[in-house]
């Protein structure tokens, strides 16, 4: 695989929860591809279908129909244990609530993802706390989560969700709680990993301050793939004044 090529592809993907009357189709066909070295956002008004695209496009989530193909494999087929496997050697995830463990220090919690991959305690203990002194933690590798603010606690999923160099990095909604310093830190940490040539990251945002810093922006409505532009024809076509998301910094 190389740059400019399909990291990720879904066909036809449909999702719905629950049955009968109540039933909600979240995705309703969804065709899309990522490319590696490409830093991807999808947009779109909240309930249209983002999220869950996310959890399919990872496997967390399986799809009623369609296929999802991640660097060649076809992960819609993957038995569960196959697939655990694949996603913890592979895909780092960025969640809107963190999902931090709250027994383990920052750096503990960042160390998880190189200690599945294999790696020796003390080696992921001194990757974990190289990581967080890239998000601005250095000197808060021993601290707890509920001894840090919301802005730092994303920071420390951002340093979880990198630390074993991922060739995916999901993210949903990665500066909701930053301020916009904060929030440039971690999407140039993010840009200079879907530089890499065999890598690829996919980002989830309302936040308009970000937008600049993607290559192509896809639009979601409904359940639905609208449109997919590069980040200057988008930005472009849609002018509007930055959002500024709540900071807990």
């Amino acid at each position: 695989m190389s740059a400019h090529e399909p990291a990720v592809i879904c066909r036809e993907v449909i999702k719905t929860y629950g049955k009968g009357e109540i039933a909600v189709r979240a995705l309703k066909g969804v065709s899309l591809e990522a490319r590696f070295g490409e830093l991807l956002m999808i947009v779109g008004p909240s309930g249209c279908g983002k999220t869950t695209l996310l959890s399919v496009i990872c496997g967390t989530l399986r799809a009623d129909s369609g296929t999802i193909e991640l660097f060649g494999k076809n992960i819609s087929s993957m038995p569960d244990r196959e697939l655990t496997a694949f996603r913890a050697r592979h895909v780092g995830f960025i969640f809107q609530q963190f999902n931090l463990v709250p027994t383990l220090t920052a750096r503990e919690n960042v160390s998880i993802p190189r200690l599945l991959a294999g790696a020796s305690y003390s080696a992921a203990q001194k990757d974990a706390g190289a990581m967080l002194a890239q998000v601005g933690l250095a000197g808060r590798e021993e601290s707890f989560p509920s001894q840090m603010s919301g802005g730092q606690q994303q920071r420390v999923a951002i340093s979880r969700a990198m630390v074993h160099q991922p060739r995916l990095v999901i993210c949903d909604e990665p500066t909701a709680s930053l301020d916009a310093a904060a929030g440039q830190r971690a999407l140039d940490l993010l840009r200079e990993s879907a530089r890499h040539p065999d890598r690829c990251v996919i980002v989830v945002t309302h936040d308009s301050r970000i937008f600049h810093y993607a290559d192509r922006i896809v639009e979601m409505d409904d359940g639905l793939v609208t449109a997919s532009q590069t980040a200057s024809d988008y930005l472009r076509d849609h002018p509007h004044p930055p959002t500024q998301p709540k900071s807990h910094v």
